[in-house]
């Protein structure tokens, strides 16, 4: 599902946002040849002839033409941290915040269908430091005050704020203490000098057992393909506010390269550790990132 970044702060409510999300998306499912895939996220089993017709979902029945029962016995068997990165450059574009409001808004999408599964969820919010930690639990009240967390990043101001992706994951994954599914939302944008630190700290989080879901979040056409037009631009560093004055035709050939060359180096590094890296474009469906996570939290069963 599309949703144009630029209103998800008019429209006010990021929880009915969410809600409106997830279930668009499983109403695709269920009307695609994969119906099987969402009986397992939507608690939803196919009916089977002879057994009682009381708990029938009529409602996916007027939508798809199929019997599903629902199933409301399911204990939770999943333990989510959802961490979101919010240094300055997830603020970029300046106009819309997009990567932030993508970030959030994906956030809110997945801790709606983790409560609809009642699995168990946590938020974490970082820059420099851990700034947000939230205990990890399925409570309607817990998700709610999630999701008003997850508003204030969408309202605060940005300042100049610098990131330290590595000395960040250390701490968490020396605070997580059960097997648990970490979600990530980062573009990664680190000290280039420093990306062993960043494998390392991703290795960290491995090692102590959990799995890793790790969007790589970024504004594909400038930030990845250097599409701007060719005229005078000051293009200014938002964790350090260092400026430079030149046009897009003098770096565009070597920033495209060194920047594929690190992306292509940590998306290797994340296979080596068999975590997931799943590259994100802002400017696209959040259906991505519902799919990634049902496809790893079926893995995980």
């Amino acid at each position: 599902m599309i949703i144009d970044i630029n209103k998800i702060r008019e429209f006010g409510n990021i929880e009915l946002l969410a809600r409106q999300m997830v279930e668009g998306f499983i109403t695709g499912l269920h009307k695609s040849p994969y119906h099987g895939f969402s009986v397992e996220f939507a608690e939803h089993r196919l009916y089977n002839s002879g057994e009682s017709t009381r708990h029938i979902d009529w409602k996916v029945y007027g939508k798809t033409d199929k019997l599903f029962t629902k199933r409301y016995e399911e204990e939770t068997n999943l333990r989510c941290h959802l961490i979101i990165d919010n240094s300055s450059s997830m603020h970029y574009p300046l106009h819309n915040k997009g990567k932030i409001t993508f970030s959030a808004m994906a956030s809110a999408a997945l801790i709606y269908l983790l409560h609809k599964q009642r699995d168990a969820v946590g938020l974490n919010t970082f820059s420099e430091t851990i700034e947000l930690q939230t205990p990890v639990k399925s409570t309607p009240s817990h998700v709610h005050q999630l999701y008003l967390q997850l508003n204030n990043l969408l309202t605060a101001e940005n300042n100049l704020k610098k990131t330290a992706v590595d000395e960040v994951l250390h701490l968490i994954a020396d605070k997580i203490r059960k097997r648990s599914l970490v979600i990530i939302f980062s573009d990664m944008f680190s000290n280039p000098e420093e990306k062993d630190k960043i494998f390392s700290a991703l290795q960290h989080l491995k090692h102590n057992k959990h799995e890793v879901l790790l969007f790589h979040v970024t504004d594909h056409k400038t930030e990845l393909d250097f599409d701007f037009e060719e005229r005078p631009y000051e293009f200014v560093d938002m964790e350090s506010g260092d400026k430079l004055k030149l046009q897009p035709s003098q770096v565009k050939e070597y920033y495209k390269k060194e920047i594929q060359s690190y992306y292509t180096e940590l998306k290797l590094k994340c296979g080596q550790y068999k975590i997931d890296f799943i590259d994100v474009d802002i400017n696209q469906s959040f259906d991505l990132i519902l799919s990634s996570y049902l496809i790893k939290r079926r893995k995980m069963r």
